[in-house]
Formats: structure tokens, C-alpha cells, sequence
């Protein structure tokens, strides 16, 4: 399987990344490990999470993922250098999920990478995030403690997730300045139904950098998939709550001609979303989650999907009729 260079890094990451927000929340420890020997055994390698999974879960404080996969480490069946591995850093870690608790602090990031270090067994970070922008911290304050533990070999590289294009090219800016290290990647929220946050001048600025985009919600919380349709799908659904706004008018435009080409070339929607995205500029991989090995095999399927020009095209369009219509 080919893959491609994290943006400037020296990292080489297959085109697809499994997001390891599943791991202690809807798939336990055996289901989790399953899935991961499945997805390092295909030629995969990234795999990203976040010192903050699961917290958002009743009863959860946070760092289950990160602890989970630590324990699939610790087993020995896969190498530590044959997988990529990205967490992150930011989000206030007491008890529960509020993005508004945010510090990018020297004190945060410091003793925030010590807690992932151990839960995840490991000595080093490959990427380590700032989960999100904190605008209340100096970023020269923040990119020194990123430079304090890649100097001591606790972190190899550094990445961005939910920043701004201003934001991210000032920390560039002093990156340079200041001889710190400088953001190889960036994670925004991307897919068919949810473009804003990442494609114009963010898009712009990432290409022209080499920044690595890899691409969270990559499947809009599974409503790519077509499993979600109606407001009777998401019953008993934990999604539920991340899906319900999608069922208007342009998500299922977009539904409609996922089938068509999903169709045209034998795949699955969620396949087709996937390449999507892998087809886009600057976008290294898209971060996808699965729970059950049916399920991680038809994702995984999505590296070897190729879309024509015109169907790229087709699915942007389902997407923009209807923005065009509201606009107006």
C-alpha cells in the first residue's frame, strides 16, 4: 500500500487513519483490539485519539482510549515504529467533554504529555496535537513546551486541530522567528456535508505550506455511511445526537448521489465519502471509526477506490445546490 509523508514530517502514513475515539465506549477492550490487529495487519498505520476519549461518556473521566490502546501495545504483536501514533493535548481533562476548557499552558502540555505517555505504554508521541486553539495563551508559550519535549524524545512532531488559517500561519510565523518547532499537520472537521471549516483559504494555506491534513468526522458521525435516513434510524442510536441535524434537505442531496456513484463503481457510500476526501488537496488521510470487522473492512476498502473527475465533481454539487438555494 502506498503511502505518503505527513506534510514536512518524516512520517509515512497509509491513506486512511482509525479513529480511536470508539476504544472504551462502543467497543471494548477485546473488540478494540481485534480491530486494531485487523488494521495494522491490512497495512495500515495511523491511528489517532485524544487524552480526552471518553470523557463525554456517563461514568468516564477521560483517557480510556489512550489506556486501551496502551494495553494493545504492551501485547507485543505489533512494533511500536510499524504504527503512527497521534493524541492529543488542550482540553481541560476533568470528568467530562467541554471543548471550552481549553489550555495550550507549558504547565498543561507538560504534564498533559506525561499522563498520555503512560497510559499509552509508550516512550515517545509520534504527533502530538493541540486539540484545540487557545487564544488566551502566547502561541510562542506553547510551541516552546512542544520544543522542550521533542529535545527530551517524548514527541517526534507536532500538529493542529480546529485552528483558524490566521492563527495557524502566526504560529508559523514564530515558529520561524523563534527556530521552535512548527505544526506539520492539521486536523480540521472535514467531509461531503461539513466543508466550510477546512476547504478555501485553510485549504489554501496547507498546500502551499505542505502542512499533512487529516480530516476528523470524515463520515459525519456515520451519516455517510446511508445508515441514518430517517428520524426513526437514529433510535437507540449513541450517534444520535451528532446525526439529527443532517437529515434536511442538503444531507440527503448528498445521500442521493453517494448511492448513484456508489453504484456506478460497486462500492459502498461510506467508501465513496472516503475517497472523497483522499482525493482532495492536501488531505494525507481521512480519520474513520469502526466497531466491528465488517464494518473496518469496508472502510479500509476505500484506499483502493479511485472517483473520476466528473464524480468528485457530482458530489460537491449535491452539497452546494442546496447552499446556493438557502443563500439566495
Amino acid at each position: 500500500m502506498q503511502k505518503k509523508a505527513l506534510g514536512k514530517s518524516t512520517l509515512n502514513v497509509a491513506p486512511l487513519a482509525f479513529g480511536g475515539n470508539v476504544f472504551g465506549w462502543t467497543a471494548d477492550e477485546s473488540r478494540s483490539f481485534e480491530l486494531l490487529d485487523a488494521f495494522v495487519g491490512a497495512g495500515f498505520n495511523l491511528i489517532d485519539t485524544a487524552n480526552v476519549y471518553s470523557a463525554w461518556v456517563p461514568g468516564h473521566v477521560g483517557g480510556e482510549s489512550e489506556t486501551l490502546i496502551g494495553k494493545w501495545l504492551k501485547r507485543g504483536h505489533v512494533a511500536r515504529h510499524e504504527i503512527v501514533l497521534a493524541t492529543k493535548v488542550g482540553v481541560d481533562l476533568n470528568g467530562s467533554f467541554d471543548m471550552s476548557k481549553k489550555s495550550l499552558s507549558r504547565a498543561s502540555i507538560l504534564s498533559g504529555v506525561e499522563d498520555s505517555l503512560r497510559r499509552l505504554q509508550t516512550d515517545y508521541i509520534d504527533l502530538y496535537l493541540s486539540h484545540i486553539d487557545d487564544e488566551n495563551t502566547p502561541l510562542e508559550e506553547t510551541l516552546s513546551a512542544y520544543d522542550e519535549l521533542i529535545k527530551a524524545g517524548k514527541v517526534r512532531y507536532i500538529g493542529a486541530s480546529n485552528i483558524k488559517k490566521d492563527r495557524l500561519e502566526e504560529s508559523l510565523l514564530i515558529s520561524t522567528k523563534n527556530d521552535l518547532p512548527a505544526y506539520v499537520a492539521l486536523q480540521p472537521r472535514y467531509n461531503l456535508y461539513h466543508r466550510e471549516d477546512y476547504e478555501g483559504e485553510l485549504q489554501d494555506f496547507c498546500v502551499a505550506h505542505e502542512i499533512g491534513v487529516f480530516t476528523y468526522f470524515s463520515l459525519a458521525s456515520g451519516f455517510l455511511t446511508g445508515k441514518y435516513r430517517t428520524e426513526a434510524d437514529l433510535e437507540g442510536s449513541s450517534r444520535a445526537g451528532f446525526v439529527g441535524g443532517m437529515l434536511d434537505e442538503r444531507g440527503h442531496s448528498i445521500l442521493h448521489v453517494l448511492d448513484e456513484v456508489a453504484a456506478e463503481l460497486y462500492a459502498k457510500p461510506s467508501q465513496v465519502a472516503l475517497a472523497w476526501i483522499i482525493a482532495q488537496p492536501g488531505v494525507v488521510a481521512p480519520i474513520a471509526s469502526a466497531t466491528t470487522l465488517t464494518q473496518l473492512k469496508e472502510i479500509m476498502a476505500c484506499a483502493e477506490l479511485v472517483l473520476t473527475e466528473s464524480q468528485q465533481q457530482r458530489l460537491i454539487e449535491s452539497g452546494n445546490k442546496v447552499i446556493n438555494r438557502e443563500a439566495n
